[in-house]
């Protein structure tokens, strides 16, 4: 059932259970996007790992998410189990096999593979400002402060490259004002306080370097098929603007970096977004503008873009019209917010007359799909009931030790897993700091240091920093009468004397108005 050029899917069925003929997606228009939806526990992630491999073994890179943990299995062999073997005998599927895949492990945070990370300027200011969720004064700020880095020569690598610039910002406010437009120190509080409450969810360790090069998530194995990157995100998800943010920014940088290809043979890289309602959950519009920019151009740079969600309504409208490849799997309809997704499904799909899609969206079983891809022209097929084939490498997680033996023969072994903390703008503004606060010292010493003492005759002693010997006061200024200045201990003894004397001239007034009163 294998046919070059074209993954294939599984079986369509016919209105009377029976195998219909298999369903493929074209490499060629592997780049035009897609989704797969559907309810929790249907049968999502077998259906995004037997796309991965499938464009694996045409030679084509993968980057996804792992959210649970159970995508990690495409690094080793599948096992024949009952539940395998019968989708395959149900479908006709005689080429099965079982393989694995060249995997490379990443994790933001070095636990679960190897380090990502960027650094604060290639987030830019309109990534940073989502992902601390600043409002419209303080991303105003932010667009600031990287003006002036810009303008400074000040690298923004990590966190405390940033708050260093805040804090710079915020104590010359009034000055950088007039430059720059109005900077708050209200706003600049807010923003070193987002920036706490990052650190504490582990921001810290995505910002730094050595930097991730998108070449090393677009590599082939040495057998011709596709390396399959796999983000450890079971993690992550506790921060769910960080796992949105990131994968954005990856986008991003796949968009600015990569070259226009136009319409490859094959897509140059597939990019699966697991949970992709967490990118659209509470975005400003320019963020939605963004992606869907993102979503629209990045196509002619060869990378392919796959949504994977619960609902079809967690996507916008300006986004799904760019997804031209769509797998289906079953949707609840209890709620009216529900058959509206059920609804909204349907209605995107090229309608088949052996069915209503409506109806049988609510009653797909697991590991079975709607599937509708692009063919011919580009014009999208008419949706088939599906029974999605068993995948070819394991269902379910690998063992720690699995793990690990697989991040040990990595070809980036070694390249992301040290911290490299080279001359920033923290150290820049802080040595910065210590010049101007040494200048201002010695200023200051110089301006207040009083006149050396004339020092004792029989010791030589004289107070710290007041001068030296006899014959060095020789040598001393005079005042402008052209009198030598008295010491500091002349001064102190005629002060003495100027108190006792006051003190007995104010006791004897005392004791003479007394006696007149009597």
């Amino acid at each position: 059932m294998l046919e070059d050029g074209k993954i294939f899917i599984g079986a369509s069925r016919n209105p009377d259970d029976s195998i219909n003929k298999g369903e493929y997606l074209d490499l060629k228009f592997g780049n035009r996007h897609g989704l797969v939806t559907g309810a929790t526990g249907t049968g999502k992630t077998v259906t995004l790992q037997v796309l991965a491999e499938g464009f694996a073994r045409a030679g084509v890179p993968v980057f996804a998410a792992d959210i649970k943990g159970d995508l990690s299995g495409i690094a080793a062999k599948g096992e024949a189990k009952d539940f395998l073997t019968k989708r395959a005998e149900q479908i006709g599927f005689d080429d099965y096999e079982f393989e694995q895949f060249p995997v490379i492990f990443w994790d933001l945070f070095g636990e679960k593979g190897h380090r990502v990370r960027t650094t604060i300027a290639e987030m830019g200011p309109l990534l940073l400002a989502r992902l601390m969720d600043a409002s419209e004064p303080q991303e105003g700020v932010i667009n600031i402060a990287f003006k002036i880095a810009d303008k400074a020569g000040l690298p923004l690598l990590d966190l405390k490259d940033f708050t260093a610039l805040l804090n710079y910002m915020g104590e010359n406010a009034t000055e950088l004002s007039s430059q720059f437009g109005l900077i708050s120190k209200a706003s600049v509080g807010s923003i070193q306080r987002a920036l706490l409450v990052l650190e504490q969810q582990g921001a810290e360790h995505f910002f730094g370097e050595p930097a991730l090069k998108i070449t090393d998530i677009m590599r082939t194995s040495n057998n011709g098929y596709g390396q399959i990157s796999v983000l450890a995100a079971d993690k992550l998800m506790m921060n769910p603007r960080l796992y949105a943010t990131f994968l954005l920014w990856l986008l991003s940088e796949l968009f600015e970096e990569l070259p226009e290809v136009g319409d490859p043979d094959k897509p140059k890289l597939v990019f699966f977004f697991d949970e992709a309602h967490l990118l659209f959950n509470d975005a400003p519009k320019v963020l939605t503008e963004r992606v869907e920019q993102v979503v629209r151009l990045i196509r002619s740079k060869g990378v392919g873009v796959y949504f994977v969600t619960q609902n079809p309504l967690d996507v916008p409208e300006t986004v799904l019209a760019q997804l031209g490849n769509r797998l289906q799997h079953a949707l609840r309809a209890y709620s009216p917010r529900e058959q509206k997704a059920v609804k909204t499904a349907a209605d995107t799909f090229r309608p088949n007359p052996a069915f209503d899609c409506a109806t049988v969206i609510t009653t797909l079983g697991t590991g079975e799909a709607l599937v509708s891809t692009l063919e011919a022209k580009g014009a999208p097929s008419i949706v088939e009931r599906t029974l999605v084939r068993p995948p070819s490498a394991r269902v379910g997680p690998l063992t720690d030790a699995e793990r690990q033996l697989v991040m040990d023969h990595s070809p980036v072994l070694g390249v992301y897993d040290e911290d490299v903390d080279r001359e920033s703008a923290f150290e820049m503004l802080a040595a910065r700091a210590q010049k101007a606060a040494d200048s201002d010292a010695a200023k200051r010493a110089q301006e207040e240091a009083p006149a050396p003492q004339e020092g004792s005759t029989t010791s030589g002693w004289t107070l710290p920093g007041f001068g030296g010997s006899d014959d060095d006061d020789k040598a001393k200024p005079r005042g402008r009468a052209g009198y030598q200045r008295e010491t500091v201990v002349e001064a102190a003894m005629k002060s003495v004397a100027r108190t006792v004397a006051t003190q007995v001239g104010r006791a004897l007034v005392r004791g003479i108005l007394g006696s007149l009163k009597r």
